[in-house]
């Protein structure tokens, strides 16, 4: 099948800081016409804007925004952190405008500087997942509970306008991708001091710590939450398949995938394994036409990964597929073919597994966590709901049945990208809840660190038996 970007993925890489960029100025007029036009077009091109937000509650939203933008030039940081307040409100996780990366950037040079703890949220609590800070006594796992005489659950209040999902573990999943220093720096701005207090078993604790250069940061975290990397390997009689970014970040190079799966099923022929772990871990997602592949080498029948797939044409979006696809194709020409708002199911036929003799027939599990994103999270529900494999780990942030297939387009004023889902998808067994993929075997994902609960927590689980 042809690539169609059913389900666009979460994220790029984080962008080389030293890139230059010129922080920009917007007159009120100009934002306010954006603004303007950033409503009208999400009406046109969202499957179904008011699904999860009433109209009347969406439109004061956007006129609360409005009556912030008060001075005569506004900068391209608090118009996209308004802008982003308007579309979040919708409460899709894939109507989006991203966290404002050229801004960002721009402050790095200036030698910014940010919060110098990354946070875990689990449960209702946040924990200290990462420690940049260079005081010892705070340990990996203390529970934060305030920063500068605030409660944390307060904050995350002033955070989550900035990130849109569909509830609030899915918001708490994409502010650890994002990271809370960042974010804490685009809604309060530079803070040279912080006082925080932890609790630590019983004990609470104050601490006074001095915040760290965005450069500082960026190196020391050592790179994103997600993994778009492909590789393989054997845990003794285990094979283990991390199959990477399905065409959603840089490895879109989609007969450079096939020709490694390939190799991955005829290796696991050869050695005669009987059980595989595919990781769909901290993935971003991306495009069906990567996973139907990876799927059909182990798949005993034909499969689909939904039950039924909506779509909603509109001007802006058949603008936009004229100027970025190719229009020769059926997908894409059907688009083209509807009226504008007009709402309409497209028909995919049956993806069929590869021949009996190249077929693995071993068991499979597919361990995910709260940072599965978008199409990852998508396929694993197939896998469950047709029975195809064994769903381990925590339950994804993302949900299976979703208004998705993401495209972008961007406002005329600022240039600021708009990412909105022109479909809505349910998911193979028909459910419409929303609620994300919810394993088989639960296995909790702590801190997301490198002690890896749910991979062990399963191996050992498989030496039991």
């Amino acid at each position: 099948m042809k690539k169609h970007n059913i389900v666009l993925a979460f994220l790029v890489p984080f962008i080389n800081l030293y890139i230059g960029h010129a922080q920009e100025q917007f007159s009120r007029e100009a934002v306010l016409e954006d603004l303007a036009f950033l409503k009208s077009s999400l009406e046109q091109t969202h499957y179904n804007l008011y699904a999860f937000t009433p109209k009347k509650a969406f439109l004061e939203n956007a006129e609360q925004v409005k009556n912030e933008i008060t001075e005569d030039s506004v900068s391209l940081l608090k118009v996209q952190s308004l802008f982003q307040k308007v579309i979040s409100k919708a409460n899709t996780g894939h109507a989006e405008i991203d966290f404002p990366i050229q801004p960002y950037i721009e402050y790095a040079q200036k030698g910014g500087t940010l919060f110098p703890l990354e946070i875990a949220l689990e449960d209702g609590k946040a924990f200290i997942r990462k420690n940049f800070s260079g005081n010892e006594k705070l340990k990996i796992g203390m529970q934060l509970l305030q920063v500068n005489g605030e409660d944390v659950n307060s904050i995350l209040q002033k955070l989550y306008p900035q990130l849109s999902a569909e509830r609030t573990y899915f918001k708490n999943a994409k502010l650890e991708f994002w990271s809370f220093p960042r974010l804490f720096w685009q809604v309060f701005g530079e803070k040279e001091t912080f006082t925080i207090q932890v609790k630590n078993n019983d004990t609470r604790s104050n601490f006074e710590l001095k915040s760290i250069t965005v450069g500082e940061y960026e190196t020391v975290r050592r790179g994103e939450i997600l993994d778009p990397k492909r590789y393989f390997k054997y845990m003794n009689d285990i094979a283990y398949l991390h199959p990477g970014s399905f065409g959603a970040i840089e490895n879109s190079d989609e007969k450079a995938y096939r020709t490694f799966i390939d190799s991955v099923f005829t290796d696991l022929k050869s050695k005669k394994a009987r059980t595989l772990l595919i990781d769909l871990r901290n993935h971003p997602g991306g495009d069906n036409s990567f996973s139907d592949y990876l799927i059909s080498y182990f798949a005993p029948k034909p499969f689909k990964w939904h039950s039924k797939f909506l779509l909603k044409s509109s001007a802006i979006l058949k603008e936009q597929t004229r100027k970025n696809n190719d229009t020769t194709d059926a997908y894409f020409r059907t688009i083209l073919s509807k009226k504008d708002g007009e709402v309409f199911e497209y028909s995919y036929e049956p993806v069929s597994p590869v021949k009996k003799e190249k077929r693995f027939t071993g068991k499979v599990a597919v361990l995910v966590n709260r940072q599965t994103h978008s199409m990852a999270a998508v396929i694993a529900a197939q896998l469950q709901d047709d029975g195809f494999a064994t769903i381990v780990g925590e339950e994804t942030g993302d949900v299976p049945t979703l208004y998705a297939s993401q495209f972008s387009y961007t406002l005329p004023n600022t240039g600021i990208t708009v990412k909105v889902p022109k479909g809505y998808m349910i998911r193979p067994n028909g459910k419409e809840d929303v609620q994300g993929v919810v394993p088989n075997i639960v296995i909790k994902d702590h801190l997301l660190d490198e002690d890896d609960e749910i991979l062990n927590g399963f191996l050992k689980m498989l030496k039991m038996n």
